[in-house]
């Protein structure tokens, strides 16, 4: 009979932003286990709250089910000797099979006979395992950040409390620290702070109902949604629902409450990123607005506990929200006395990365690249774009920055405004920052995409240039996020940048900070871009193969490769295409590197050779003619006519001849058909 497993581990209250991770890994290592241990099981659930995590495995049988091994061993002529007694071998392989050797067997196989063995492992009880599979689940979840506490030798992302471990309602024993699993839950820190037994999921989801606990974490985020929403209506507003703060305050809080606060009308003069920053990074407040999208003087926030006076608690949060809107408005005020531009001779005195100097030498690199750009793609904005450049980093020397750096880019643009700049400059300093993560905003003009551009190629370029490259998941400088950040802006600007000569352009200006060898740098630079290329790609579903088959072919401007990529899928979809690749990929191994000579017509012995170098000829203008207008799929329908007198040419002659000039002659015709299409994929690697 299957019964349910329900773990729930009891801490202190654990940071937002630990929990679904540690939600993912906890289905993902039950699963793991489970499967490793040869148990049946049906769904798992996994919840979160501050204070607790849990499990539940639904069907999970009662003992595993024999194990039936079959095992191959020495060949007979090893494993017994003239007189036909077991020589080591033989005796080795049942020692290590767990058998004596009487229980070993032959069998005929293509390679004679050899022994052979086969067991039965009988299956344990499910309740035997999971003493130890629980008891690694627990001590298995790992943290970003984690603590130990007292003086056990055990780490967690806070200190555990209580640990409840049940399969089938009765309890599965082991200890972890100082605790020992039991049956026992824990309500509510402040409002039923009491133990309550469980027997299983539905009991222990009714007990932390019962006892002011919403264990859910999607039934408490629903709960929190209508909730503010609700109260946003209630003040006279909509509430503007962030749903990245929805998720985090899902993981802040178990019984949610929300209440409606307000703060003094004069902060509303200040730009609306900073309110809103300052209400949702600094409080985790929900903003409410009118119905013209203005925001008004009011918040939400949602509380842990259900106050005996809202009013209290109301009271609290807005002296809080008061004093941050207070510093806000003197930082705004301030930073107004001294124009953007002064600061920038201070960034001389502030350290990008010790070994790449100052942010006003980053500025001044940086700078030079986004006027190249200005230059090739719009000439009359060079001058704006050279004032974005130099301002872009100014307000990282503001007072408001320096106390909220995440209004970086916000705040250049909105005091450069103040200042009269103009509209596109001021947009390009906030814009330039774009896109601030996978799939976000691109920046809307001109200048603010060559300066995102420069900034990041440079910031590539002077890492890898010092050696700071990426390993693994640990990326300090986000390196990843701005390669893929300058491949979405080309895309998206249809600009026709070439990556290798951008990278080139970029480490000349850091040449005398680099202490790697340069060609080394540029190698690993393009290389490292064309990756992350190839992961976009592969993302938005392209098949591994024609990405790779493009991308190795050639990389250079991307907007090319995505045309190349598209192109090419197109024709894998179509139904001939399998004949056509095996052809191709047979032209591509045969040659390898290819044969730099010119073919000889009076050195042909058939006529599919002539027919061959005839198709070649009448072709090639044509793709080279699209292939210049960048019709890539025209090209490759094109190139696609020459399968007939391929696979005629292989059918028809020995490509390796005896005699050494009609093998060259073959395998130069052969360099020639791959010359055709050697720039817009290597057909070698098509899974055909």
């Amino acid at each position: 009979m299957a019964k349910e497993i329900f773990l729930e581990i009891g801490t202190e209250e654990i940071p937002a932003g630990f929990l679904p991770k540690a939600m993912a890994d906890l289905e993902r290592m039950i699963r793991k286990e489970l499967e490793s241990a040869r148990l049946e099981f049906g769904e798992i659930k996994t919840f979160a709250t501050p204070r607790r995590l849990a499990l539940a495995v639904s069907d999970v049988a009662e003992d595993q089910p024999t194990l039936r091994i079959e095992a191959m061993g020495p060949a007979k002529r090893i494993a017994y000797d003239a007189d036909g007694n077991p020589t080591k071998a033989a005796i080795g392989f049942a020692r290590g099979q767990g058998v004596d050797v009487a229980d070993l067997t032959l069998v005929e196989t293509d390679k004679g006979e050899y022994l052979f063995v086969e067991k039965e492992e009988p299956g344990r009880p499910t309740t035997e395992l999971l003493t130890e599979i629980l008891q690694r689940l627990v001590a298995g979840l790992t943290f970003k950040k984690s603590m130990r506490w007292e003086t056990l030798d055990v780490r967690f992302a806070r200190p555990m409390h209580w640990i409840v471990a049940l399969y089938g309602g009765a309890v599965v024993s082991f200890t972890h620290g100082n605790l020992t699993s039991g049956n026992k839950s824990r309500g509510h820190r402040f409002m039923a702070p009491q133990e309550f037994a469980v027997t299983g999921l539905a009991d222990w989801l009714k007990g932390c109902r019962k006892h002011f606990v919403t264990a859910d974490h999607n039934e408490r985020k629903a709960t929190i949604r209508a909730q503010v929403e609700a109260t946003g209506k209630a003040a006279g507003g909509t509430t503007a629902l962030d749903e990245k703060l929805l998720e985090e305050v899902t993981y802040l809080v178990e019984d949610p409450t929300p209440l409606c606060g307000t703060f003094d009308k004069e902060y509303l003069q200040l730009p609306r990123e900073l309110l809103v920053t300052s209400m949702r990074e600094h409080q985790r407040y929900f903003t409410i607005e009118d119905a013209d999208g203005k925001l008004l003087n009011k918040f939400i926030t949602v509380s842990n506990t259900r106050p005996e006076d809202e009013q209290v608690v109301v009271k609290g949060n807005q002296r809080v929200i008061r004093a941050r809107l207070a510093d806000a408005m003197f930082f705004w005020e301030e930073d107004q006395k001294t124009k953007l531009e002064n600061n920038l001779e201070s960034l001389k005195q502030v350290i990008y990365q010790a070994k790449l100097g100052s942010s006003f030498e980053k500025v001044e690199r940086f700078t030079q690249i986004a006027k190249g750009l200005a230059e090739r793609f719009e000439p009359a904005a060079v001058a704006l774009t050279e004032r974005a450049a130099k301002l872009s980093k100014c307000d990282l020397e503001s007072k408001m920055v320096y106390e909220f750096p995440e209004l970086q880019g916000i705040m250049g643009r909105e005091y450069s405004r103040i200042e009269g700049e103009e509209p596109r400059v001021s947009t390009a300093i906030f814009e330039h920052y774009l896109p601030t993560e996978a799939g976000g905003t691109l920046p809307s003009d001109n200048l603010g995409a060559f300066v995102s551009i420069a900034d990041k190629i440079d910031t590539i370029c002077g890492c890898f240039g010092v050696g700071l490259i990426p390993t693994g998941s640990a990326d300090p400088y986000a390196l990843r996020r701005s390669a893929i950040g300058i491949l979405n802006v080309i895309l998206d600007r249809g600009y026709q940048i070439s990556i290798p000569e951008l990278v080139e352009q970029s480490l000349s200006l850091l040449e005398s900070k680099l202490t790697r060898s340069l060609a080394e740098v540029q190698a690993d630079v393009v290389e490292f871009i064309r990756l992350r290329l190839v992961n976009m790609l592969t993302t938005r579903k392209f098949a591994n193969d024609v990405v790779d088959a493009v991308l190795t072919a050639r990389f250079d401007e991307p907007g090319d490769a995505v045309a190349r990529v598209e192109a090419l899928a197109a024709l894998k979809g179509a139904a001939d295409f399998e004949p056509l690749a095996v052809a191709f990929k047979r032209v591509g191994n045969i040659i390898k590197g290819g044969v730099d000579t010119p073919v000889q017509a009076d050195l042909f012995e058939a006529d599919c050779e002539r027919l061959l170098a005839s198709a070649v000829e009448e072709t090639r203008q044509a793709v080279a003619d699209l292939v210049g207008k960048g019709d890539y799929g025209a090209a490759l329908q094109t190139i696609a006519r020459l399968r007939e007198p391929v696979d005629a040419f292989f059918d028809g002659v020995m490509v390796m001849d005896k005699d050494d000039r009609v093998k060259a002659n073959r395998l130069a015709l052969l360099t020639q058909v791959a010359g055709l299409f050697a720039d817009i994929a290597d057909f070698t690697r098509i899974a055909a």
